[in-house]
């Protein structure tokens, strides 16, 4: 460490000119300079002295440099990396909790917090350490074990006692399972029939999504529908191709909707929805967003905007417009990589900022309880159903 220590000093005093602004390059060795300057005087004052090998610092820190970037760039540990390939495709997200799990050295946390689950309306923040379990101690607890003991049914309690990173006291939060709709369109009905309105709530934009809101707006139109109130509240998004297949019901066969940037600007080829329609409908839109709508639901609201096909009531959407790859990196571990944005037919994208609606209505917490109650009745007691 000392060498690697003089090599970077040496050569940023070799390539030091104090009369211009450093380049990006020059300005590396500075930055790694006091990166080895605070592992060093980490390593000689901290008592614990069982958490100070160069791996787990630099883990560490890694961990916290990707959490930097943006809600869904993420450092993957060694330990997680073994569990992912000893159990190959064992998913470590909790869906009825909204969040995703993760191993690193000093055992299992929360390595990602969805936005509209109840984990996120708890205050749970990702990087949080899991020391316990329902009272269990999970510390040496393998990935398996740690699924098991998180899969209830929707109603049900989990008790997680958490440490958020830098606080030394531990917290205990009891989060309440919900239910996850197999089905993604989770309610189709006439709103106000003697006024043709029809409504759809579209839950999550999964495998089938496309084929379902298809079905639905069908008996909707039979019915005698004339106007779409298409509810994406709470809608946290999924599979990019069949939003595509979904925006291609209510636009124009080949009308291009989605293109995805990388670093440099340069953009992918467009995606255009089918080049076969089997209903033209022309009737108005009204969708429904919150801030816990994102990724799909963003660029369903975002594209339908964009080509004046939909008016967008409600809040400014969560901002999740990116893409992201897995990167194995040395030592066992990887990255979960934010590598691209996705934008909307005007050049628009989400990431980090939303979609904003065209008519933004204010909701209180009452409201906002309300609208996510009744998305999970079947959870509900009589008298909070009622």
């Amino acid at each position: 460490m000392k060498i690697v220590w003089i090599l970077i000093c040496s050569a940023s005093l070799a390539s030091a000119t104090p009369s211009a602004p450093p380049d990006p390059d020059e300005a590396a060795y500075p930055a790694l300079e006091r990166f080895v300057e605070v592992l060093e005087a980490v390593r000689h004052r901290h008592p614990d002295l069982d958490r100070l090998a160069y791996d787990r610092l630099v883990n560490h820190a890694l961990e916290g440099m990707l959490a930097g970037l943006d809600p869904h760039s993420s450092f993957i540990h060694p330990e997680m990396m073994r569990q992912m390939q000893l159990h190959e495709g064992l998913d470590p997200e909790i869906e009825s909790l909204g969040l995703t799990l993760g191993i690193r050295d000093d055992g299992p946390y929360v390595a990602a917090v969805a936005p509209a689950g109840c984990s996120a309306e708890a205050g749970v923040l990702a990087g949080s350490a899991i020391l316990e379990i329902d009272g269990e101690e999970v510390l040496t607890a393998g990935l398996p074990e740690l699924l098991q003991g998180l899969r209830r049914q929707p109603g049900e309690t989990s008790k997680l006692l958490l440490r958020s990173a830098g606080q030394t006291p531990s917290e205990e939060v009891s989060l309440v399972h919900r239910r996850i709709d197999e089905r993604s369109v989770a309610e189709a009905r006439l709103l106000i029939p003697e006024k043709d309105i029809g409504y759809l709530r579209l839950a999550a934009f999964g495998s089938r999504s496309a084929s379902e809101v298809e079905a639905a707006l069908d008996g909707l139109e039979d019915d005698g529908m004339r106007f779409l109130v298409l509810d994406l509240r709470g809608n946290g998004g999924g599979e990019l191709g069949e939003t595509v297949k979904i925006l291609g019901l209510f636009l124009p066969p080949g009308t291009e909707v989605v293109t995805t940037r990388g670093r440099e600007g340069e953009a992918a080829e467009p995606l255009g929805t089918p080049d076969r329609q089997r209903r033209v409908r022309s009737y108005p839109i009204a969708v429904l967003m919150d801030r816990k709508s994102a990724s799909a639901s963003e660029l369903t609201a975002g594209v339908l905007q964009d080509l004046k096909r939909a008016k967008v009531v409600g809040e400014t959407s969560f901002g999740k417009g990116s893409v992201q790859n897995i990167i194995p990196m040395g030592g066992g571990t990887a990255l979960r990589l934010t590598v691209a944005t996705y934008h909307t037919p005007s050049g628009n994208t989400p990431h980090l900022k939303g979609i904003q609606p065209d008519r933004v209505v204010e909701m209180t917490d009452e409201i906002r309880e309300n609208v996510a109650l009744r998305t999970r009745l079947d959870t509900l007691d009589p008298e909070r159903r009622k």
